[in-house]
């Protein structure tokens, strides 16, 4: 119940900012995911590789299923995700977050058995890399770097949430790496002004700090 309630209590603030400042990103929040969905990742990840869902991220999905990129009128290049607010990319849904952490055919385990579970990427298409949450915390993922005893960046899902909090609501802007945070018709995205991805959507773009 404690992941629980510090996820809640996480989320509930960064949402809220969201929602003020944000309002596109905040609308393309999911509901939250089907306790079946939920129950059935459990499952599979017990029958498949021997542990569990993590309970902070079974406690995300309780609150947000995912997202849904909003249409945005002024967005002609589709270069804003508006579902992409957090420096580490979107909420994985459950059927996305257990593609790339389940055997593959051939009944290998690309992660060498770590018993964490992705829930952020930047990588839509792929998934090929972003972020896990395990018992230890939360780390970096990539399919050309396996998180098997990687030391996690975060201790849980929450401290993550309130990272990102902290730094939209006091900085500073790269505290979480060289991208910093920004408004862009309703949205807010994480940019590197020395190396930005956006484009044409760019000079809509503004730092928060």
């Amino acid at each position: 119940m404690s992941d629980q309630r510090s996820v809640e209590t996480a989320w509930c603030r960064l949402t809220g900012w969201l929602k003020t400042n944000a309002p596109v990103s905040y609308a393309s929040l999911l509901p939250p995911a089907a306790e079946q969905a939920i129950e059935a990742a459990d499952t599979q990840l017990k029958h498949n590789l021997g542990f569990g869902l993590p309970a902070e991220l079974a406690a995300l999905w309780r609150l947000c299923g995912g997202v849904d990129h909003q249409e945005i009128e002024y967005d002609e290049e589709g270069e804003v995700g508006s579902g992409a607010f957090l420096p580490g990319g979107v909420i994985m849904s459950p059927i996305d977050a257990l593609r790339p952490r389940l055997p593959d055919q051939t009944g290998q385990d690309w992660w060498q058995g770590a018993p964490v579970v992705p829930w952020l990427t930047r990588d839509e298409a792929g998934p090929e890399s972003g972020h896990w949450v395990g018992a230890i915390g939360v780390g970096r993922w990539s399919l050309d770097g396996l998180p098997g005893g990687t030391r996690p960046a975060f201790p849980s899902i929450a401290a993550y949430l309130d990272a990102v909090l902290r730094i939209v609501t006091e900085g500073p802007a790269d505290a979480m790496g060289p991208g910093v945070p920004g408004l862009v018709w309703g949205c807010l995205i994480w940019e590197n002004p020395e190396y930005p991805l956006l484009d044409e959507a760019l000079p809509h773009w503004t730092p928060i700090h």
